[in-house]
């Protein structure tokens, strides 16, 4: 029997931290085990945490090794190499391909029921590359895929709009990346279709939202040129992916999985719509595209393809 609100982080870097911080401040886990290379930082960042407890309540954090991850339901695999200068992406792929060979190995061997929880970049490719690794079924290895896109869009079309957030319903399927598509001949704000309509005296302006689109693309670019990484965003993410699992909400994510046919699309991984339980990626639920859509996501899976090709795996 799993221990259902341990949860494991393997990298203990920005992303790592910030879906440690929203996992704790959250209450969503009972104990967090940060297992990074640099020991002395994980510890340092446990023990900076667990010092909260006086505003959240007993949450054991502490560092580990994988042997530590035995009773994890849940195990978030932020860990991955960075870019040299002058290094190309294929060759920073196949680096990362070697990182995650070892990250299978030693989760298969200590805690081989868990569901893994990809959000190392690029999150399609790895994804898949952790599927192929790693002996679990491909249903307990998803990525966080396009959600963090998604509330990107859903973000910026609440501004324009000048609604809540929440009230706003449109996705982003396909790559993390710039081949992403928002699924526009669905999206909506409380019911109505943003195509073709006036929405709170604001008509429909396929320009402004062809520039909302973009700003989606190009969020992360944008925030590294300021800061230097993104964590924030995506470490909430994490978290509420983490809570879907572990309550078996049996939500419908835009999550990163492995096609087997839908929309034409065959082994690769990108996001779309997917049940989430207790047992990870469940049904597919594959909303229906225009023409425009469809071909689009058929495109942005060739992409990912090209690059899965050109690793050692």
């Amino acid at each position: 029997m799993l221990y259902q609100h341990t949860i494991g982080i393997i990298g203990a870097g920005q992303v790592g931290m910030a879906a440690a911080n929203a996992l704790f401040q959250q209450r969503i886990a009972n104990e967090l085990i940060l297992v990074d290379l640099d020991r002395n930082r994980a510890e340092g960042e446990a023990m900076d945490l667990m010092h909260a407890q006086g505003y959240v309540g007993r949450r054991r954090v502490r560092a580990g090794d994988y042997a530590d991850l035995a009773q994890a339901q849940i195990v978030i695999v932020t860990a991955g190499v960075g870019q040299r200068p002058g290094e190309d992406r294929l060759s920073l792929l196949n680096r990362n391909a070697a990182v995650f060979r070892q990250i299978a190995e030693q989760l298969d061997r200590h805690a081989p029921e868990a569901i893994l929880i990809i959000a190392s970049n690029p999150v399609d490719v790895l994804t898949y590359v952790m599927q192929t690794l790693s002996k679990r079924p491909h249903e307990q290895v998803i990525g966080t895929g396009t959600m963090l896109d998604t509330t990107r869009l859903r973000t910026l079309l609440a501004e324009h709009y000048m609604v809540d957030p929440r009230s706003v319903h449109a996705l982003i399927l396909g790559e993390h990346g710039d081949s992403e598509i928002a699924v526009w001949s669905h999206a909506n704000i409380g019911g109505t279709p943003i195509c073709g309509n006036s929405i709170l005296g604001k008509p429909y302006d396929p320009a402004q939202m062809d520039q909302i689109l973009t700003q989606v693309r190009r969020a992360a670019e944008e925030i590294i040129a300021r800061k230097g990484y993104t964590n924030w965003a995506i470490g909430l993410v994490l978290a509420h992916l983490v809570r879907t699992i572990q309550e078996d909400q049996n939500s419908v994510l835009p999550i990163s999985v492995r096609l087997a046919g839908e929309y034409g699309i065959e082994d690769v991984c990108l996001s779309i719509p997917v049940a989430v339980g207790l047992r990870g990626a469940g049904g597919r639920v594959p909303i229906p595209l225009n023409d425009t859509e469809r071909q689009a996501l058929t495109a942005s899976a060739e992409t990912l393809k090209r690059c899965l090709h050109s690793l050692d795996l």
